[in-house]
């Protein structure tokens, strides 16, 4: 630095142009950044922050002194005596600026005759701007501050935590006297507003995976707001310097260390983006991890993501705290939820705990001061038999979510339920879930307490009050076993095991729960994955869980977890899915004898026989439907949609179809004519495919019904129609590439039962990769029935349901020959 300052007063010296002295301070900057990385190793969280906020200090006071030369040349006045002042406002105020965050810079002045103070404000912001700082600004006079602070909260803000850089130390005095009584104007409006501004950011940005860590939840901002708060009501220059009855020294360590850890993840996040970034998303695990001395491998990821999550949860809880004891006396209680207060001070933690349970016939929050009582209480080592007692209680309540939620804000849920211990905080890197493992199990059992659909509500209801709390208690374990060697539904299903012991929950019930955790994930896995049409399927599926109490557990089980991972996961289609799956797997528990495909078919037509509409076409259109080779028309529609559908293809000559665009879309072609089904869905494979049906129907005509996964607007509709329209002229070119997908991939069993075959394809997603399988059946004369798509963590795991014939099952080792062939 010095270096550059011989530099700049030469160029001062030599009379060089702006530009020449901004080109070497931008040299400089660029320099500078370039040893981030290398001064951050060295660095701590906070004392990096202040040396980079000290560097920015330093260039600042040389464009001053640029400036003042500029204009007054040799015969520069002192720096007090020009009306002046540069002032640090937002993070740099504070000290706390990242390395690529704006530079909140306000310049305030007085217009004086003589001193062209507008005129050397301006040349001290066009040589910044050439410098290439990334600047954010704001130029005042004295006078106008008090008015300005009243135009947008953010404003004063901003202005209160404002620090002295350079300039006059008279115009700073008056700027401080300004600010001081921005400072005592209308108090409580400020915190009203700002609470406000915190709820808003809290619901935008919730703990996740991915935090936001400057405006989410237990981010910067929350311990910003300590800060205002306390400096509006106190004027202190920290937090520590609050009040002891408010900041308590013993908590203040732990809070700081939190606070100086995810100083370093926003600073190494910063230098992994080499930009502004606030969210830590999970590809930018492995470089941040990197910087902050991680192992370079997934441990060392999930070691660092773990601690981000365990730091903002220690920020929020102790913020909540403190903020609640600054504004006391400004806010009014909300009555929209429950809040629980402690009855009396220096309670025990089993007091405590009874009192939560007590109140959990509704749903409630803890005050703030509750929170304060739970991490001061009292409590033994490890909980003792009667503890255990008032724990099993718990899951009695109506909203033991809110117990077990607050116990997790107070970081006393793994003292509390100790199976639990290894995975709270524990991030899930499976490109599928978006909380850790104790956020997304909270969730869960939030979402079986308030059960909104009617039909689950009454599988709900049906159970005995033992075995409602079991099975709370297993979809909050189900995922406990996580983050171990052994695979998690052994482990969590071992785990529940002893837990329940403890609770004195009866032999029966702990049994049936293992076996719910062992397999919690076969519903959604079957539903999702397999032919929930076969026989074997069914009955394979149905024999873990042998009657109706348990099918009824483990989906609502199912229902709650997929729930808990995050929006859109439960939606229409994987309901109809589960449900379905849980509707035949009833029929099969309540039949002693099994219902082979032929059989399930001909129950179907007798049903179909007896229907009114049925009744009314020609005997030579009934006798066509009961002649009709597919039996999927049969075993996935209702009476009346097979009727539905074959008196629209009785009508049809050469094709028609049905397009419905209300939640999401869905295609019904029924075709006389060739029907180019790979041109069609290359053609829209910018479209999610989540469910293909294809039925044979008779006199050569066919029925598809492709669901997808999203809407589409209207001009889409068109385009479709057009697609549709064109996909019945076979000499157009479907195909652009051929995907790859290797042998191994691909398994068929022709043996899948008496009418069809089944081909399951396990590979990487690939545009493209469905209409290439069409084409290539197409070519070999191969009928598909149905093709069930599903893709996670960009792996495909698709299902083709196959009409038996001699083109297929004597035929595939051809298939996977051509399937697997190189373009």
């Amino acid at each position: 630095m010095n270096n550059l300052k011989v530099q700049i007063e030469t160029l001062m010296y030599e009379n060089a142009p702006d530009f020449e002295i901004a080109k070497v301070i931008k040299k400089e900057i660029k320099n500078y950044f370039y040893t981030l990385e290398e001064s951050f190793a060295t660095s701590g969280g906070k004392d990096f922050l202040v040396k980079h906020t000290k560097k920015i200090d330093t260039i600042l006071k040389l464009i001053f002194k640029v400036a003042q030369r500029e204009m007054f040349g040799d015969y520069a006045p002192m720096k007090n005596s020009i009306p002046l002042s540069l002032v640090a406002l937002g993070s740099y105020g504070r000290e706390q600026l990242c390395v690529y965050s704006d530079i909140d810079l306000m310049i305030v002045y007085k217009e004086i005759p003589g001193y062209n103070t507008k005129e050397m404000i301006e040349k001290i912001l066009y040589i910044l701007w050439d410098t290439g700082l990334k600047l954010g600004h704001r130029v005042h006079t004295v006078e106008e501050l008090y008015e300005v602070s009243k135009t947008d909260i953010t404003i004063k803000t901003a202005l209160i935590e404002s620090r002295f850089i350079e300039g006059s130390a008279f115009i700073w005095t008056e700027t401080q006297n300004a600010i001081a009584k921005i400072r005592r104007d209308d108090i409580a409006g400020f915190i009203r507003q700002k609470r406000q501004e915190q709820h808003q950011k809290h619901t935008r940005f919730p703990l996740t995976m991915e935090p936001n860590l400057k405006e989410g939840v237990g981010g910067f901002r929350d311990a910003n707001l300590v800060y205002w708060i306390g400096k509006v009501l106190y004027n202190t220059d920290n937090i520590k310097s609050l009040p002891s009855h408010i900041v308590e020294e013993k908590f203040y360590k732990t809070f700081r260390i939190a606070l100086e850890f995810l100083f370093r993840v926003r600073s190494a996040l910063h230098l992994a983006t080499g930009k502004k970034e606030d969210r830590l998303r999970l590809d930018l695990i492995p470089k941040v991890s990197e910087l902050l001395g991680y192992e370079a491998d997934k441990q060392g990821h999930m070691k660092c993501a773990k601690k981000v999550t365990e730091s903002l949860k220690i920020v929020r809880l102790y913020s909540t705290i403190w903020l609640e004891k600054l504004t006391r006396a400004y806010e009014t209680p909300q009555n929209e939820v429950a809040s629980i207060v402690p009855e009396k001070e220096n309670e025990n933690f089993h007091t405590l705990l009874r009192t939560l349970s007590q109140n959990a016939t509704q749903p409630f929050i803890v005050h703030p001061t509750f929170l304060k009582a739970l991490i001061d209480a009292k409590k033994p080592d490890r909980p003792n038999d009667a503890l255990y007692k008032t724990i099993a209680k718990l899951f009695y309540q109506p909203y033991t979510h809110c117990i077990l939620a607050s116990l997790s804000y107070a970081r006393l849920l793994k003292y509390t339920i100790s199976p639990i211990k290894k995975v709270i905080d524990l991030p899930q890197f499976d490109g599928y879930h978006q909380y850790a493992v104790d956020i997304h199990s909270l969730r869960a059992l939030y979402h079986l307490e308030r059960l909104d659909d009617p039909f689950l509500l009454s599988l709900f209801e049906a159970l005995s009050s033992d075995e409602k709390a079991m099975l709370k208690l297993v979809v909050f374990l189900h995922d406990a076993g996580k983050g171990r060697k052994r695979d998690h539904h052994h482990v969590g299903a071992s785990l529940f095991k002893v837990f329940a012991q403890k609770l004195h929950l009866s032999q029966k019930l702990i049994e049936m729960g293992e076996q719910l955790i062992l397999h919690h994930t076969l519903m959604s896995n079957i539903a999702q994955r397999e032919d929930i049409y076969n026989e074997k399927i069914i009955l394979g599926f149905a024999s873990h869980f042998p009657s109706q109490t348990m099918l009824s557990m483990i989906y609502l089980l199912t229902y709650a977890d997929m729930s808990g991972v995050g929006s859109d996961i439960y939606n229409s289609f994987s309901a109809k899915l589960i449900k379905t799956l849980y509707t035949h797997s009833l029929e099969v528990l309540n039949n002693t004898k099994m219902l082979d495909e032929a059989a399930k078919r001909a129950k179907k037509e007798q049903i179909l026989k007896k229907n009114t509409h049925f009744l009314a076409l020609k005997k030579s259109e009934q006798k066509k439907i009961l002649n009709t080779p597919s039996n999927l028309l049969f075993l996935r529609y209702s009476s009346q949609r097979i009727v539905d559908i074959a008196k629209k293809a009785f009508t049809t000559q050469t094709y028609s179809y049905h397009i419905s665009n209300e939640k999401h879309l869905t295609l019904e072609i029924i075709r006389v004519d060739d029907f180019n089904l790979s041109y069609l869905l290359s053609t829209l494979n910018y479209l999610d495919i989540v469910n293909m049906d294809i039925c044979k129907l008779f006199d050569g005509r066919k029925y598809f019904k492709i669901d997808f996964a999203q809407s589409v607007t209207v001009d889409d509709l068109d385009f479709i129609r057009h697609t549709i329209a064109q996909a019945f002229h076979r000499q157009r070119q479907t195909l652009t590439s051929i995907p790859t997908i290797q042998k191994e991939e691909v398994t068929i069993s022709c043996n899948h039962s008496k009418n069809y075959a089944i081909m399951h394809l396990r590979s990487k997603n690939q545009k493209g990769l469905l209409a290439y399988i069409i084409e290539m059946f197409d070519e070999m004369g191969i009928d598909i029935v149905t093709a069930k798509v599903h893709t996670i963590k960009n792996r495909v795991r698709d299902m083709f349901l196959i009409e038996k014939n001699g083109n297929f099952c004597h035929n595939t080792d051809k298939i996977i020959e051509k399937l697997t062939r190189k373009s």
